[in-house]
Parts: structure tokens; sequence; C-alpha cells
């Protein structure tokens, strides 16, 4: 009897130490939403949990108190101490550096140069990022410039539409780089083993014969087709009541449709639509069942709002629950980006796609139709979501995007992409980058950091500076220079990789009359050229729209489609924009 009373005093005292209390709670930002993998660690046995996926979590703990640290990027982390039988309501705030980052980042920068501040209105009910044109820096003060890669050439496609409707075109809806890098030109296979090329053409300027034009150009190196990473596709339609026109709905019909033709049995793919509802379209479906997606998309109609905030959520969190590792996790947003339900602001939808973007999951946007198009949402997302931002207007540019350029537009080779060109004093009294312009809002927060963008295999990448030379420069223009123009250096990242990366060129003085250098060369100032004259730059001077055609005429690929065609809105343009007469003053 003694020993059984030992035995259940024993068991009395020892028993508490081994209860077990369930801790549970939700994790929230400051906007109520909830926030999913955030890490908990729980001081009193040194473990490590997460939040799921909305947000919540639930463990066993040992102590009917004890110390939790919640932990997230871009938020300020947080210890409080709690009693584990109580569910706990956790509020994590945003930090200060992830605030700025939200900010909208410079596309180029120079450093302690002030540029001034021109706007472009609103066209229509279409809505674009108002820009400010670069201007001419001083190399002897400023010699270092950076900016920002990417393969976004929607500004092209949409420029194009304006033009077949015989109207002109808003300047802001024109940014020079995507026009030029529109065509792809100039490739250059980089080193067996070399992720990049980078080779550089100085020549004559052919608006300015008094000055000279710098181009440079990165290629990005090729990944076979057959070889790349599987790829986990999320395809999110917008299928609202404004999709309902030939130029929306039933186009991302047929290009989807031609895009899963080429899938491949260890591909998939699954569709979120938003319209009236937001759901579900079709399960993760292997790429080797071609008809059932081609006939899910077909089923597809338009009506009711455009809920696009919940569409995203739900897009993202598809993708992350079918995540695979070391594939190509995508979700792919087509709409006209006229969001009226739910978080619609550039603003809001920056930090909506901030969050998304920790899962690994990148984005792809598809914009369509006209009137209501919403290119600045577009463009927030695109930039936010480590991705890419293409415009369709018609089938013909869905079938070079989602067929032709298949890698180019959904396998980058590497992310987070900028240039530094430091300037040779010696060579260059002043430089002008052409395009890479930077919104308004930007230049407002006086922020100096760049936004990298991402470059997609096969790429290849110009960008043009206009060179005022020195008279050493000018002097030596028939013998061999002496000096380098300049020193450039390629920064970047690989995909799901934060760790930086460099390479630097030393940029030849490598001067060549304009008539002597490639042909695609002279057609891509052409397409600049053309650029400028529709932003009515103040910086094209004199030139008419003749001399934009001979050098594009003269320049141009006769075997190929798309520079056969910029030759044909040439001429459409000339017709929308007519020349103003000089007026004629007398003594």
């Amino acid at each position: 009897m003694k020993k059984i009373a030992t035995y259940c005093l024993t068991i009395f005292f020892i028993f508490p130490s081994f209860s077990q209390y369930y801790l549970r709670g939700a994790v929230k930002d400051e906007k109520n939403h909830y926030l999913q993998n955030v890490k908990i660690f729980v001081h009193s046995v040194k473990a490590l949990y997460q939040t799921g996926t909305q947000g919540s979590f639930g463990f066993t703990v040992l102590k009917a108190y004890d110390s939790l640290t919640f932990s997230l990027d871009g938020y300020e982390s947080k210890t409080i101490r709690v009693k584990t039988d109580v569910w706990q309501n956790v509020l994590l705030k945003i930090s200060v550096e992830q605030a700025t980052k939200n900010r909208q980042k410079l596309i180029s920068i120079t450093k302690d140069f002030s540029q001034s501040s021109k706007f472009s209105s609103i066209f229509s009910d279409e809505t674009y990022f108002q820009l400010v044109e670069n201007e001419f820096v001083n190399s002897d003060k400023y010699p270092n410039t950076g900016f920002s890669l990417d393969v976004d050439k929607a500004s092209y496609s949409n420029v194009r539409r304006f033009i077949n409707m015989n109207s002109e075109v808003p300047p802001d809806a024109v940014r020079i780089e995507e026009l030029i890098n529109y065509f792809n030109l100039h490739y250059r296979e980089p080193a067996k083993g070399d992720l990049f090329n980078i080779n550089s053409q100085l020549t004559a300027c052919p608006w300015n014969y008094k000055n000279q034009l710098l181009v440079l150009n990165i290629s990005a190196k090729k990944l076979d087709l057959d070889k790349v990473p599987p790829g986990n596709f999320v395809f999110l339609i917008d299928a609202s009541g404004s999709m309902d026109m030939p130029n929306r709905l039933p186009l991302l019909k047929a290009a989807f449709q031609s895009f899963v033709k080429n899938l491949r049995p260890i591909d998939k793919v699954s569709i979120v639509v938003y319209g009236g509802s937001v759901g579900i379209w079709l399960q993760p479906t292997p790429g080797s069942e071609k008809d059932s997606i081609i006939k899910s998309i077909e089923e597809l109609t338009a009506s009711g709002g455009t809920p696009g905030e919940s569409g995203i959520r739900t897009a993202y969190k598809l993708a992350e629950s079918t995540f695979m590792e070391g594939a190509n996790n995508r979700v792919i947003l087509a709409t006209d980006g006229d969001f009226n339900i739910g978080e619609t602001s550039e603003k809001d939808l920056d930090e909506l796609i901030t969050k998304m973007r920790q899962t690994g999951v990148f984005l792809t946007c598809l914009g369509v139709g006209m009137g209501n198009f919403k290119d600045s949402k577009l463009q927030t997302l695109a930039k936010k979501g480590n991705g890419n931002y293409a415009y369709l207007d018609d089938i013909k540019e869905a079938e070079k995007v989602l067929v032709k350029e298949l890698t180019q537009t959904f396998y980058a080779v590497a992310d987070d992409v900028f240039m530094n060109v430091q300037f040779n004093p010696s060579m260059t009294k002043e430089y002008r980058l052409i395009g890479f312009d930077n919104k308004k809002e930007a230049i407002a927060e006086d922020s100096s950091k760049l936004s990298g963008g991402e470059i997609g295999s096969g790429n290849s990448t110009l960008a043009i500076f206009e060179i005022v030379p020195t008279e050493q420069n000018t002097l030596t223009i028939n013998t061999p220079f002496t000096e380098d123009m300049a020193t450039l250096s390629l920064r970047y990242s690989l995909c799901n990789d934060t760790s930086s990366n460099s390479i630097e060129y030393k940029v030849p003085s490598n001067y060549l009359s304009f008539t002597e250098i490639n042909k695609e060369l002279q057609f891509a100032t052409a397409v600049t050229m053309f650029a400028l004259k529709l932003k009515q730059s103040k910086y094209l001077n004199n030139a008419d729209w003749n001399s934009i055609i001979t050098v594009a005429a003269m320049s141009a690929d006769k075997n190929n489609y798309l520079q056969n065609e910029f030759l044909q809105l040439l001429e459409k343009a000339q017709k929308i924009y007519p020349e103003k007469k000089k007026k004629k003053y007398s003594n």
C-alpha cells in the first residue's frame, strides 16, 4: 500500500512537466491581411515553425507561458510573451526598409544630377505613367550613370495599335527602349559557359552630325527549349464584362490555346478566372492533356465586375500549393488592367505583389484592349512580380510572344539586372541616355535606388547614348583612338538567388561612319528616331519623317516580317503627324 501511495505521489508531481498545450493563432499585417510563411521561433525549446496559407499557426508546447519571435522579410520582427492556451492575434508592421522599397524606383540615375520636370497628360480613360525625358549630362561632373535592363516590349505593340487606328500616340505610352528592343536586334551568342555577350559601337548621330551615338549591346544566353525546367503555369484570366470584345477575351483565348499546343508532358497548367466571381477554372493539368486544357479555355465567357486583387491572391495561392522546386513557377495574368473591385491603385497593387513574390513565383502580364486600358497597372504588377509585360494588339503578336519567343518571354536567365556606365571625360563632353526615362513619381520621391530588370533567354538588349564628343575625340576621328569611351559594369542575380554577380567591359572608341556600321544597328537608330518623333522630343532637332524613312528603308531586312511592317508603320505615322511648316520671318 505504501508503494502504491509513493507511485501515485510521484505521478502527481511528474505529470505536469509532461503536460501539453496547443498554441494557436494568426498573423496579419496592418491592413488586416493574413501573412503566410511567417517564421515563429519558440524560445523555450528553440524550435521553428511557420504560418500557413491563411496566416494561421498551431503547435504543441510544454509550458503554460512562453516567448515567441515572429519574423518575415519586409516586416519588423516581433517578440511577445504568450499564455499558451489563449488564441494569439499577432500584428506585424512593414519595416522602414521595405516601405522604402515599395516606393516607385528609378529606371535610370545619374548621381547628384537633377532633372527638369515636364510631364505629359493622361489619354482618354487609358492610364500611363508620366515620364521625364533624360537630359544631357556633363561627364566631367557626373561621369557615372546607371539604368535597369529588362525584356518588356509592350510599348511597341501598343504604339502600333494607335497608329493602325489612325490615331496619335500618347507621348507617355512611348517607352523608347521597349520600341528598340522589340526587334531583338544584333544578337550575339555568348561564349560557351558565359551568361552574357557584351559589345558596343560608336558612330555618327543621324539627326545631329556634330554628335555621336554610342550603342551598348547585351545578349543573353539561349536556353534549349527541350532542356528547360518544367513549367508550372497558372493562367490568371480576366473574364469580367469589360473583356467581352473581340480584341480582349476572344484574342486571349486564341493566344493561350496556341501556347498550350507547345506544352510538354512535364509542364502543367492551371486556370484561375475572375469576373462575376473568382475561382479555379481548371485544376493543375499536365501538358500531355492538351485537348482538355484547350476545351477549358474555349468555354470561358465574360461577365461581371473586375476583382483583380482577389484573382491575384487566388492564383498565387494555387501556384504556391503546386510549387515545383527547380521549375519555372509562374502566374500569367491576362487583362485590360481595369480592376474595379478590391485594391485597385498602383500603390496598393505594388504592395500586394511585393508580398506575393516572396513565394518564389514569377509574374508575366499580358495586356489587351483599348479605351480603358491600364498600362500603368500592368507595368507595376510585372515589375514588382519579378516578371515581364507584353501588349497583345492582334493574334500575330500573341503568337510572337507566346510561341515564337516562348523562352524569351517565360524563361529568365538573370534577374535584378542593371548596368552602370562610367564615361571618360577625355572622350565625352556630355552624354544623354535615350529612353529608360523615369516616372514622375520616382523622381518626386528623390529615391536613389535602381529597380533591376529580368532578362529572358536569347534576348538582345540595346542601350543608346547620344554623345557630345570632346575636341580630342573629334580630332582623332580618322586615326585610331588611344583611350576608351567608358567602362561598363553589368550587375545581375541568377534566378532564385539573391547573391549579386558582375561583369566589367571596357567600351572601346571604335568609331565608324553611320553607313559603315551593322545594318541592324542602323535599323535600331531608325526606330529610335521614330520613338523620339512620337514623343515630340526636343532632342530630335529638325529630323523629319522622310529622313527617318530613309534610314529605315536602307537598313531593314527585307526577309524580316516585323522590320517590313515597321516601314509600313512609318508611312502611316507620317500621314497622322504632318510636318509643321516653318514660319518665314521678314526683316
